[in-house]
């Protein structure tokens, strides 16, 4: 069966085609811009090729990955009927919601309610399944795969937030925790590679990237994890603030004179690395401009390695042990500086690095640990699209 992956974003739409007979990819891609003007690049038989199209929104981006699939030089398949279901990432599903659903009236609708609190994703995500719908047809099975599904598993003492409990009552206002679909592919292959079972491990997840976060996986699954009701709690981020005082919103409303949308934009898109620095929003810029002197980069780095640090201590603690480390994502998988500082200072917790390993297998799937570290550390790049292909898959061949 071939699945069709898509992961839409509020202008872009991450697609992937996967053969489940041997999980190889036919083609992928990554559509640009939507709304804006647009560029697609697409990437098949191993290259990579760059378009710059117009694209007014989610269903015309569909529509010319369609095209790329079935037509001309680049085509992989004859007609969309050859796919045989279509999974998509959902960045929020409700609470209880612990594994991968068909979208059915029912799933649309439940979807639809986490937009408050998921206001960046989640109107993409409905763009794009109404988009297949019209594209593919009725009857085409389409499914939901969760970034809060593997975090279901967290107990109450972690999701609670000492707030009035009416509010997580009627609002259903807890920590649902992000990333999850990563978190999972990463902390299996890490089982995998250890030559263990999951039930056995006590594993810390590191995905690092425009958005980041820490997850403890005890046994399997999620116990803790650093995102929260929102994707904005946790580390600092991209542009997001990271865990702050509540009080300083108010603050910043009075004394700045803004209104809360005002606040809001501030925490979520002028914050983080962003906003510590005055750089940029990404590490590497960041990085390269902390090596030229300047101080509030220096900074910006050492603030969000000393919260990866914590994080990692403190879930250390709550599993009582540590059996793997492991980094994934854009900055987990690529900076070795990043990785270097974070685990130094770490033998308490069994963890050693080899720095020249560490440097010279950068990006690579690699144990970077020293010979004598109790705890293996270890660079697992993710594929998310892989996981939500074998979710869907499973429930396609059970439907």
């Amino acid at each position: 069966m071939l699945v069709l992956v898509l992961n839409a974003g509020s202008s872009s739409l991450k697609y992937q085609l996967i053969n489940m007979q041997d999980e190889s990819i036919l083609a992928k891609g990554n559509c640009e811009r939507i709304g804006i003007d647009g560029r697609i690049s697409h990437t098949v038989h191993g290259e990579k090729h760059v378009f710059e199209n117009t694209l007014a929104n989610h269903t015309d981006a569909l529509s010319t990955v369609i095209d790329l699939l079935t037509k001309g030089e680049f085509a992989v398949i004859s007609s969309i009927g050859e796919i045989g279901a279509i999974g998509h990432r959902i960045a929020q599903g409700l609470e209880g919601v612990d594994k991968a659903e068909v979208i059915d009236e029912r799933v649309w609708k439940d979807i639809e309610s986490t937009v408050p609190s998921s206001p960046l994703h989640t109107p993409a995500m409905l763009n794009c399944i109404a988009s297949c719908t019209k594209l593919f047809g009725k009857d085409q099975l389409q499914v939901a795969v969760f970034d809060t599904s593997f975090h279901s598993t967290m107990p109450p003492k972690a999701y609670i937030y000492g707030i009035p409990y009416e509010y997580y009552k009627k609002y259903g206002i807890r920590r649902y925790g992000y990333h999850g679909t990563s978190h999972k592919y990463v902390s299996l292959r890490l089982a995998k590679l250890l030559g263990k079972k999951p039930e056995d491990l006590k594993i810390v997840s590191c995905h690092l990237g425009n958005g980041s976060s820490v997850t403890a996986i005890d046994g399997g699954k999620s116990i803790d994890t650093s995102m929260g009701y929102t994707p904005t709690e946790g580390l600092i981020m991209g542009t997001r603030c990271g865990t702050i005082d509540p009080t300083i919103a108010f603050t910043l409303a009075e004394n700045e004179n803004l209104s809360l949308q005002e606040v809001k934009d501030i925490l979520l898109k002028k914050s983080g690395l962003l906003g510590i620095s005055g750089v940029s929003s990404d590490d590497r810029d960041v990085g390269i401009a902390a090596e030229e002197g300047n101080e509030r980069a220096k900074l910006t780095g050492q603030v969000l390695r000393y919260q990866i640090k914590k994080y990692i201590g403190s879930y250390a603690a709550a599993m009582n042990g540590l059996d793997g480390l492991l980094f994934t994502g854009g900055i987990g998988e690529k900076s070795w500086e990043l990785r270097e500082e974070v685990c130094s200072n770490m033998e308490f917790f069994g963890i050693k690095l080899d720095k020249q390993k560490n440097k010279e297998l950068n990006g690579q799937e690699a144990c970077i640990s020293a010979a004598d570290s109790k705890v293996p550390v270890w660079i697992i790049p993710t594929n998310e699209e892989k996981m939500i292909a074998r979710e869907t898959y499973e429930i396609a061949l059970n439907k």
